[in-house]
Formats: structure tokens, C-alpha cells, sequence
């Protein structure tokens, strides 16, 4: 089993629409390493991260999964969406998504309270310049965090 931090706005998709919602494909992704995390290595079953990004708050706000492992994301044969993409085809696509389902909501782990732990201090989300949308988390990270939320 894998971990994993998948980063969403909350003003697009946040937790409570992932509760709402049950489950949702993890469209959208432009990114080829985030791309190439989700279609090589998520596995179903995997664990995931929810974590706010863009807002007044980041942080992590709930626990989900995986659950369908990696399929074409659909969104980039919309042309009229703004995830389209003129050069995939659905013969060779471009941008896949996994199914990410809702373990549960947590309490907000703030950004602030990530960086103030030393034992979280080599995650991803932490190093500079990083703007990844998903980035995996290291076992130890991963029951860490578990132990606070």
C-alpha cells in the first residue's frame, strides 16, 4: 500500500463535497509527474491525503482512498471544457484520473501545524517551489498524521 496527498480547492471540490459526494474521478490533473503518479503507482486501496490548497487555510481535511485505479480522464476530449486537450485522442490519451473515495473528514490539520513538526519536515508539500497537485507521503508521514487528526 501507497500514500499519497492530493491537493483540491476547496471553493471547486473540498471535503465536505467528497462526503457529499461519496466518491469522485480525480479529474483535471495537467501535471505529467501528478499524471504519471496516478496512472504507474496509485493502486485501489491506496491512501489519500484531502488536503485544502488555494484557500484561507490549507491543510489537510480529511482521509479518503483510492478507489479505481487509473482510467483516460474524459474531461480532455471536452471541447468545450477547460481541461481539454487538442493532441489526445481516445486512441492515445494524455491525462488519466483515479476514483477517490471518502474514508472520512477530519479535523483541519493546518499548514502551520505541518511545517511545526520536525517529523514532517521532508514531505513534499513542505519543499519549495513544490506545486504538485498530488505528491506521495512516506509511511511514517502518513501514521504520523493519523496519530492527530
Amino acid at each position: 500500500m501507497r500514500y499519497w496527498l492530493m491537493k483540491s480547492e476547496p471553493s471547486e471540490f473540498g471535503i465536505d463535497d467528497l462526503v457529499r459526494d461519496g466518491f469522485v474521478p480525480w479529474f483535471g490533473v495537467r501535471n505529467y509527474q501528478a499524471r504519471n503518479f496516478m496512472r504507474d503507482q496509485m493502486k485501489v486501496g491506496d491512501g489519500v491525503l484531502f488536503y485544502h490548497s488555494s484557500c484561507a487555510e490549507p491543510g489537510i481535511a480529511g482521509i479518503a482512498e483510492v478507489a479505481k485505479a487509473a482510467y483516460p480522464d474524459a474531461s480532455q476530449f471536452d471541447t468545450d471544457g477547460k481541461y481539454y486537450d487538442a493532441k489526445a485522442t481516445p486512441d492515445n490519451p494524455r491525462w488519466f484520473n483515479v476514483d477517490v473515495r471518502i474514508v472520512r473528514k477530519t479535523r483541519l490539520l493546518p499548514l502551520a501545524e505541518i511545517r511545526a513538526c520536525p517529523e514532517l519536515a521532508n514531505m513534499r508539500i513542505l519543499a519549495r517551489g513544490n506545486r504538485l497537485s498530488i505528491t506521495p507521503v512516506d509511511p511514517d508521514e502518513w501514521n504520523f498524521i493519523q496519530a492527530r487528526l
